[in-house]
């Protein structure tokens, strides 16, 4: 964190962050000092907790590049965008007579892999992209780099639960397409035509098996050589434009 994060890239104490997250400031994370129980760190969790601000406790080497600041054991670390409400989005699509194209990252932890696939989704007309407010990649000048600007121009929205997601997406008209080698069908035979929601999962693990349980549909890349899978910005490459071109197509 210290050597990729600048001063002005972060708030120190506890009571300048608290007071920072009520006043509507984004954070990619707030790191706590293991141990620190305070009344006012309680405090700070209960804040922090309400308006869905990641926190790490972390050990106290952490800090040990700050001790010229008035840390008390608590770094925030702001976010260079502002996150967006889902809730918002959608209905605002819909007034707009579009079908919501919906990008849901399921713990895609490499930096580099979510700022291409942000680039792709940018570029293949995704209305937002859904994240876990845990084990997704950092938000960071190496992301935005990759992501050739997108991250600015595509709406994130960072949610605590996945699943309570995708229940609001179905409620709201989305079929829920994931993706995964644990199906026969090919990507080519899904309907991306529809208001549609594309769940892409971790570089390791893949779209989790409660996602993939009650997905409306999975989709496979058929793979012809000896390596079992695809990068994942280029699976999410080939899926997006895959709903790109039966869009045009239709059209």
């Amino acid at each position: 964190m210290a050597n990729k994060r600048k001063d002005k890239d972060l708030i120190f104490g506890v009571r300048a962050v608290i007071e920072a997250i009520k006043s509507g400031k984004d954070f990619d994370k707030i790191q706590i000092q293991r141990g620190n129980q305070s009344a006012l760190v309680k405090e700070l969790l209960s804040v922090a907790n309400m308006h869905q601000v990641p926190v790490q406790f972390v050990p106290q080497e952490k800090f040990r590049i700050y001790q010229g600041k008035n840390h008390q054991g608590v770094i925030a670390v702001l976010s260079p965008i502002t996150y967006q409400k889902l809730e918002h989005i959608i209905p605002t699509i819909y007034e707009e007579g579009e079908n919501p194209f919906i990008l849901i990252l399921d713990e895609i932890s490499d930096v580099r892999n979510f700022g291409a696939i942000v680039r792709t989704a940018e570029c293949s007309g995704v209305h937002a992209i859904v994240i876990p407010d845990k084990g997704s990649a950092a938000i960071t000048g190496d992301a935005i780099k990759t992501s050739a600007g997108a991250l600015f121009k595509v709406p994130i929205c960072r949610v605590r639960s996945l699943l309570q997601t995708i229940d609001f997406l179905k409620t709201s008209g989305l079929q829920i397409i994931a993706a995964s080698e644990k199906t026969d069908t090919n990507y080519t035979s899904v309907d991306f035509n529809k208001p549609l929601a594309l769940v892409m999962g971790s570089e390791e693990k893949g779209v989790s098996p409660k996602i993939l349980k009650i997905a409306d549909a999975i989709a496979k890349i058929p793979i012809l050589g000896s390596i079992e899978s695809l990068n994942v910005s280029v699976a999410a490459g080939v899926l997006l434009y895959e709903a790109v071109r039966q869009k045009t197509n239709t059209e």
